[in-house]
């Protein structure tokens, strides 16, 4: 007998028939024999909701009361499930993330997975349960509700497919795997049917949202493999994400990635000496906002410009940090762009390759989209681009790296 974690996201049970069908998925699985533990996200777009719903009382909630509000979707998923189940003959129960022993840190909006107790989840299993666990949430050492981050439904399972020691970690969403770019942009998109952890891990990083980086993360950590699949098309495959076993290949790109929309931050005419970007990140750091892609231009004079990229909703609170920091600092001014979005290649061997950045900064150039940042990695190379252009580039893209072709 196999032991299985499943998780199902927002769009595979999004409403009552899809989660019948999810319960009919599962007690399938079970009656072949499998143990099962399945992860579900909150249905449709109630995370989506219930935020707008707080930001209704108050424009600026506690992170620490969002918590335990946005947690609650994920309650409902879970126990609907075990509903269905029940409906299909099946013993199941529901837990949330404290009762099935995820511990975190008190990081909220963001907390990450600390340990994981699965006593309570091995006595369930041994009596014969599928157990439904809610994704998304843990529960702090001070027992406060604490949430992962949108998209930690895909870290929820993982990580339990590590501490259970599962055979199997199955991420069943509403497309057929990973494709080589986002199919509703780039329609010649292909489905891969293998891939890495590090490239995966750089895909996830840089906009491809069928899984979390951080899930990613833990798999890589763990050696967890883990399948990519659809919910609604049982004929598809899927895509194993796994350790890189193939030999070289003549592309060395996998995919094309994209974020719709970043924001950038530039620092005017800071002293160009020693500890001043320690003395800007260091803060941020500390007000929990991430940056992404850094640039610091040619000093002129001992003062230099100093450019860094969040996400759109850190855009207010980076300003914010900054804004506070210039007298200390020695700044001339802020400005920031609100409107911007980046594309990325990805693939392994592209540094010891020659050509990739070459074609992909000419076919932005012939398709006239500026570039306003470049970032790389051994793997990876980012522009960031107009968020106007942003579909534009990855078809363009696409093509020029004939990633349509198997």
């Amino acid at each position: 007998m196999s032991r299985v974690v499943q998780k199902y996201g927002g769009s595979s049970v999004a409403t009552a028939e899809k989660i019948k069908r999810v319960a009919q998925r599962i007690a399938e699985r079970r009656r072949r024999g499998d143990s099962v533990v399945a992860v579900v996200s909150a249905m449709g777009d109630t995370t989506d909701d219930l935020i707008d719903l707080a930001r209704q009382i108050d424009a600026r909630p506690s992170q620490r009361e969002m918590d335990v509000l946005l947690s609650t979707g994920e309650i409902v998923s879970s126990t609907l499930l075990s509903m269905a189940l029940h409906v299909e003959g099946l013993d199941a129960i529901s837990l949330t993330g404290a009762q099935a022993g995820i511990q975190t840190d008190e990081v909220y909006g963001r907390a990450r997975i600390a340990a994981i107790d699965t006593a309570r989840l091995e006595r369930e299993l041994g009596t014969g349960r599928v157990v439904i666990v809610a994704g998304f949430q843990g529960i702090s050492e001070n027992f406060d509700v604490t949430t992962l981050g949108r998209g930690g439904s895909d870290t929820t399972a993982v990580a339990l497919a590590a501490a259970l020691h599962a055979d199997a970690c199955e991420i069943y969403t509403d497309v057929a795997g990973i494709f080589t770019a986002d199919p509703r942009v780039c329609p010649q998109a292909r489905p891969l049917r293998d891939i890495g952890y590090e490239e995966m891990l750089e895909l996830a990083t840089t906009g491809a949202r069928v899984m979390h980086a951080r899930a990613v993360e833990v798999g890589a950590i763990y050696g967890v493999d883990i399948l990519v699949a659809s919910t609604f098309d049982a004929a598809a495959p899927g895509t194993l994400i796994h350790r890189e076993t193939t030999m070289e290949q003549g592309n060395k790109v996998r995919g094309i990635t994209h974020q719709d929309r970043i924001a950038k931050v530039t620092v005017r005419r800071v002293p160009d000496s020693p500890g001043i970007a320690a003395r800007i990140f260091e803060p941020l750091a500390a007000a929990n906002i991430s940056v992404d892609t850094i640039v610091q231009n040619a000093s002129v004079e001992d003062l230099t410009d100093l450019t860094f990229t969040v996400a759109p909703g850190d855009l207010e609170g980076a300003l914010e940090v900054v804004n506070k920091l210039l007298p200390v600092i020695g700044g001339s001014g802020v400005v920031s762009a609100p409107d911007l979005g980046t594309v990325s290649v990805v693939g392994t061997g592209m540094a010891s390759a020659p050509g990739y950045a070459a074609l992909m900064f000419r076919t932005l150039f012939d398709n006239q989209i500026n570039i306003e940042m470049i970032s790389t990695s051994d793997i990876r190379i980012t522009c960031v681009v107009d968020a106007a252009r942003v579909g534009d580039a990855v078809r363009a893209l696409h093509a020029a790296f004939e990633l349509d072709r198997g």
